[in-house]
C-alpha cells in the first residue's frame, strides 16, 4: 500500500472512531438531574392537564404538517436556500476529497454544515418565541417542521447525499425519531436509520413505509413538543416555545450531522 493510501485510510478510520463516540454519548445522554428530579414532575403533572382531544389535535397537526411540507413545501424551503449552490459546493468536495482525504478537508466540510445548523437554530428560536408573545401555538406547526426539514435538507445536501425519494425521507423520518425518543427508543431509531442508509449508498433495495414513518415521527414529536406547543398558545408564556424549539433543531442537526458524515466517510 502506498504512503498516502494508508495515510488517507488511517485518516477514515480515525474520522469514524471520533464519529462513533460522538453517537454513542448521544444515544446514551441521560437527563438532567435537576431537569429529571425537579422539572419533569411538574412538566409531567402540566401534560395530564391537557385534554386528550388538544393531545390528538396537535398529532394530527404533525402529521398533516409532514404531509404538506413533503408533498408542497420542498419547493419553498429550497427558496430559503440556494440547492444548487449547495450541491455544487457538495461536487467540489467530493472532487478534492478524491484527491486527497484528510481531516483539513473533512473538517471544512464540518465547519460549513455547523454555520448551516446555527442559522437554522436561530430561525426556530425566534419563530417560536414570537409566536409565543401573540399566543400562536398550533398553526406554528407547519413552519416548525419546515424549519426541522430545511435543517436536515442542509446537512444532506453538504455532505453530498439527496433527499427528493421516498427512501431518503423514510431515513430522515427516523433520524428526527431517534433525535427526540427515549435513550432505548433512540437506539431502534437510529440503527434503522444506518440500515435504510446503507441500503440506499450500496444500491440495495429497501422496504419503506414512509406514511407509517410519517405517523409515528407525529407521534414522537407530539409527545416531545405538546407541552410547550400547548403553552405557546397562551400569550408571553408561550415564549417558551422558542427554548424548545431551539434544543430539538440542536439535537435534530447533531444526529443528521453524525449520520449524514457517516455516510460520507463509508462511501471514501
Amino acid at each position: 500500500m502506498r504512503d498516502k493510501d494508508f495515510k488517507e485510510k488511517k485518516v477514515v478510520i480515525n474520522q469514524k472512531k471520533k464519529l462513533m463516540k460522538m453517537e454513542e454519548n448521544f444515544l446514551n445522554k441521560k437527563e438532567n438531574l435537576y431537569i429529571k428530579n425537579k422539572i419533569s414532575p411538574i412538566k409531567e403533572k402540566l401534560e395530564k392537564k391537557i385534554p386528550v382531544k388538544m393531545i390528538d389535535m396537535f398529532q394530527k397537526a404533525f402529521e398533516k404538517g409532514f404531509y404538506y411540507v413533503f408533498e408542497k413545501g420542498t419547493l419553498i424551503i429550497e427558496k430559503s436556500y440556494d440547492s444548487e449552490k449547495l450541491k455544487n459546493e457538495a461536487d467540489i468536495n467530493e472532487y478534492i476529497l478524491s484527491k486527497r482525504i484528510n481531516n483539513k478537508n473533512l473538517k471544512k466540510i464540518d465547519k460549513n454544515v455547523q454555520k448551516g445548523v446555527f442559522i437554522n437554530k436561530g430561525i426556530s428560536t425566534i419563530e417560536g418565541a414570537v409566536l409565543g408573545i401573540f399566543g400562536i401555538g398550533l398553526p406554528d406547526i407547519p413552519v416548525f417542521i419546515g424549519v426541522i426539514l430545511r435543517t436536515v435538507y442542509e446537512v444532506c445536501l453538504k455532505y453530498g447525499f439527496k433527499y427528493d425519494f421516498e427512501e431518503e425521507r423514510a431515513f430522515i423520518l427516523n433520524i428526527i425519531c431517534a433525535s427526540v425518543c427515549s435513550s432505548e427508543e433512540r437506539v431502534l431509531y437510529s440503527n434503522a436509520a444506518d440500515k435504510i442508509g446503507y441500503n440506499i449508498d450500496n444500491g440495495f433495495e429497501n422496504k419503506v413505509d414512509v406514511n407509517g414513518m410519517i405517523r409515528v415521527t407525529s407521534e414522537k414529536l407530539s409527545e416531545k413538543l405538546i407541552l410547550s406547543k400547548f403553552i405557546q398558545g397562551m400569550p408571553i408564556i408561550g415564549m417558551y416555545g422558542g427554548i424548545s424549539n431551539y434544543i430539538l433543531i440542536r439535537d435534530i442537526s447533531e444526529v443528521a450531522s453524525i449520520k449524514y458524515k457517516k455516510r460520507l466517510l463509508y462511501k471514501l
